[in-house]
């Protein structure tokens, strides 16, 4: 069973600022209410600890492509059980804005068991989008 959860927002920043603060996990806490801290040395095929709101896990780092995208893939105690695929895509608009992605594909034999759980997870990503712009815009 897979289940795909895609956020979109339209941030008046180029993907290099957008790109500082979302890779500037030490400050966080200043805007993002969602994902509480990233911690580790984020690079492709590292393992990173990322704690949400009242969840820690180690994902490892499929992709990290400056003013790109940045991409996690974990899995609930084990592959298959419950996986995310968690992705960050930037698109730069070519007008001094830019257009954020923030999706997750999860897959394995316990996602229906959690589709309430990622209609909240869809509220958080949404709610991050915003935060993001927000703290973007604004600094």
């Amino acid at each position: 069973m897979t289940k795909q959860i895609h956020t979109t927002i339209k941030i008046n920043a180029t993907p290099e600022k957008v790109w500082e603060v979302l890779t500037g996990f030490d400050k966080y806490h200043e805007w993002n209410s969602f994902i509480k801290t990233i911690n580790g040395t984020v690079k492709e095929k590292n393992k990173i600890i990322v704690k949400l709101q009242g969840m820690t896990f180690k994902p490892i780092v499929l992709t990290f492509k400056e003013n790109k995208e940045f991409k996690w893939q974990g899995s609930l105690l084990f592959k298959g059980l419950f996986d995310g695929a968690h992705k960050f895509y930037l698109t730069d608009n070519g007008d001094g804005t830019t257009y954020f992605e923030h999706s997750e594909a999860f897959s394995g034999v316990l996602v229906p068991l959690f589709s309430k759980m990622l209609e909240n997870t869809k509220l958080g990503f949404e709610t991050m989008n915003k935060e993001l712009k927000c703290y973007v815009e604004n600094h």
